[in-house]
């Protein structure tokens, strides 16, 4: 089996093909029969986690297992405590209330790679950046909790999934997983362990 994890460059999509052109994870992953774990959005960046072993891709997709995944995200302007609560409580996109996300913003910033096209700047409108972890897998979740609470995303990296975190990997960069690794996601992917059911009693 191959576990792989990748650190999936800015506008690369989550997929293996695309009949537009744009660049996909085979202009980097070059080992064959593997798909990723989840997606990753085509404007964000970071740890993308890749295998053949397709049960533990499985469970690891389906919500009820609730992998946590950890997002730095750069907002327009400074998040008041009151917009970070509304995240911490969940916000309502499209009539659908996302499940309650840790927040809270990152006092020194990130130390990350240049990112391929740089964002926006405007001089009389500063950026934070934001840590936040959720759960959830919905499309665009995090940049439209952003959204939602007055700060829109102007860039958003992955650094961890679980216990798996990019360390030093560049963009474009991968590199397998190490047992202990292997071994933590499939402990993930089994979930809380259950009691033995009782016993019934003979007379």
């Amino acid at each position: 089996m191959n576990y792989i994890l990748l650190n999936k460059p800015y506008e690369v999509l989550t997929q293996f093909t695309d009949e537009a052109g744009r660049a996909t994870l085979k202009d980097y992953v070059k080992v064959p029969g593997i798909y990723p774990v989840g997606r990753l959005d085509y404007d964000s960046e970071g740890l993308v986690l890749l295998t053949d072993d397709k049960a533990l891709q499985h469970r690891l997709s389906d919500p009820k297992f609730k992998i946590e995944k950890t997002y730095w995200v750069q907002v327009d302007g400074v998040p008041t405590e009151e917009a970070l609560q509304e995240l911490r409580r969940g916000v309502l996109i499209k009539n659908v209330k996302t499940a309650p996300a840790k927040a809270r913003i990152l006092e020194e910033e990130p130390q990350v790679w240049e990112r391929s096209k740089p964002i926006r700047y405007r001089k009389e409108i500063p950026t934070t950046w934001v840590e936040i972890k959720i759960s959830q897998g919905m499309n665009r979740q995090v940049r439209r909790m952003t959204a939602a609470v007055g700060y829109p995303t102007l860039r958003l990296i992955r650094p961890s999934i679980g216990p798996l975190k990019l360390g030093e990997l560049q963009p474009g960069e991968y590199r397998e997983l190490t047992p202990a690794e292997v071994a933590q996601l499939k402990g993930l992917a089994a979930g809380p362990s259950r009691p033995a059911p009782a016993r019934k009693r003979r007379f």
